[in-house]
């Protein structure tokens, strides 16, 4: 958020999503929870009452420390953004939340929600309706048809309850049953829909078809996924990482920097939305395709809560979720980060893709995402900001062409030993590495290696940058 956007918000006084503090105190935190409650909100602090600036005097630990107490002090804890502006040389603090999907979050064991410009607590029946509203609306909080308590796997239960607690969003203590039954997991001691979903002993084909095509129409692998949903999300990166290329960097230090062909974040950000977010009374399956130069996830259901594709594409879209059990579980996790920006995280994740694309649509009875690239067989130099090294890029499918083939075709033809390639391999693994060094690597004579490079030079495979004592290689 920008000085001029905070200043616009302060000339408009406080409001249903707006608040000011003079210092943060448990006001602030009080404001906070009610803005979870309602629609989401900010809180500024810095700010007077009257909207005049007068600024906080803050240091490097202060606006951890509130995040913290915060946190502590919110139920379930609230792990608001948070933002340091300055404005006439007075610095503000803008803590801001979105409107929590499992409601109502308490702040010190009491209950708020935001009307107009004010707090109000709410009585006993209202935190009931709050309640109800916000999970009993949900397909997976009804009870899963002809299942019983035996249907649990526990020791899956137990992992799910150690992954919380050690994550500590949320604390959960009690045997297993009892955690289910706290989180609404289990009703009537009866498995929900979302508990069947995560932790059933029998596979329940809620699955994941994930493949390797080379066109449309011709497979080269496939995988069907299913079992417990955190272990589904595991499978199906593993498949996927195990499907597309890595490139690498070499910075001249010993161990090389790893760059997949796709943002991880971005992938492991649009599985666990189709997981999470799909709807599961259809039998369709979320189908994922992974072709040379795209990737794409088909999700059964449309988008939910009348959420539409242009908002999808701002940075302010409000998120609806269709199966709120679930969704609370992998937040718990950490799973989840921030419920309603996992799309602002992808963008930002391909912004270092430059020729990536992102896209998605409602197709049939689903919705289908995708990410693509434009194919550029190339090796990129980044020079580093303090210019002592060139970072070079070179993809795996780069170094078979370029080094398994043309360097390994030259030297079986024209050396009639790898000796030639080997030197390559060590130049790229360390572009500072100087002859003397490959010599004693390979136990030759530096002569013989001198020989090496200079007709590595003349294939036009590496070029010398500098002296030869500071200087560096660059890989053509």
């Amino acid at each position: 958020m920008t000085e001029k956007e905070i200043i616009n918000i302060i000339k408009q006084g406080e409001n249903e999503k707006v608040e000011f503090k003079s210092n943060f105190n448990n006001e602030t935190i009080v404001s906070l929870s009610a803005f979870a409650n309602t629609k989401g909100g900010m809180a500024i602090i810095g700010i007077s009452d009257r909207g005049d600036i007068k600024g906080i005097s803050i240091n490097k630990e202060s606006v951890k420390t509130w995040i913290n107490e915060i946190k502590q002090k919110t139920e379930p804890s609230i792990i608001p953004d948070a933002q340091i502006i300055t404005i006439d040389n007075k610095a503000l603090v803008v803590f801001s939340v979105q409107e929590f999907p499992i409601k109502p979050v308490s702040a010190r064991g009491r209950y708020y929600i935001r009307k107009n410009n004010s707090n109000h607590l709410l009585p006993l029946d209202e935190i009931n309706n709050l309640y109800h509203s916000s999970l009993q609306t949900s397909w997976d909080s009804y009870e899963y048809k002809g299942a019983n308590i035996d249907d649990i796997d526990f020791e899956k239960v137990l992992l799910f309850i150690k992954k919380v607690n050690d994550n500590g969003r949320f604390s959960l203590n009690g045997t297993p049953l009892e955690c289910l039954t706290k989180l609404k997991l289990v009703i009537n001691n009866k498995p929900t829909n979302a508990a069947m979903i995560l932790f059933s002993k029998e596979e329940l084909f809620f699955n994941v078809h994930v493949g390797r095509f080379k066109t449309p129409s011709y497979i080269i692998d496939d995988k069907m996924i299913r079992g417990n949903l955190f272990d589904i999300v595991e499978d199906t990166m593993r498949y996927i990482i195990g499907q597309i290329k890595v490139a690498f960097e070499f910075t001249g230090a010993i161990q090389r920097n790893e760059i997949f062909e796709y943002p991880i974040h971005a992938l492991r950000e649009l599985v666990l939305n189709a997981i999470v977010h799909r709807d599961y009374t259809k039998p369709t399956d979320i189908q994922i395709k992974i072709f040379d130069n795209s990737i794409s996830i088909f999700n059964p259901g449309k988008l939910f809560g009348g959420i539409t594709i242009e908002e999808l594409k701002t940075n302010y879209y409000q998120s609806r979720t269709r199966n709120k059990l679930i969704a609370e579980s992998f937040y718990l996790t950490k799973d989840i980060e921030k419920y309603g920006s996992g799309y602002i995280r992808v963008r930002e994740a391909i912004r270092e893709y430059p020729t990536m694309k992102f896209d998605y649509k409602e197709i049939g009875d689903g919705f289908l995402i995708s990410l693509s690239y434009t194919n550029q067989k190339t090796t990129s130099l980044v020079a580093k900001n303090d210019g002592l090294n060139e970072r070079q890029k070179i993809s795996t499918e780069d170094i078979k062409d370029n080094v398994g083939d043309n360097v390994g075709d030259n030297v079986g033809d024209n050396v009639g030993d790898n000796r030639l390639q080997r030197v390559l391999e060590l130049i790229i693994e360390n572009n500072q590495i100087s002859a003397k060094q490959i010599s004693e690597i390979l136990k030759v004579t530096s002569r013989t290696i001198e020989r090496d490079i200079e007709k590595l030079k003349q294939q036009n495979k590496i070029k010398r940058m500098g002296s030869e004592k500071s200087g560096q290689w660059k890989i053509l």
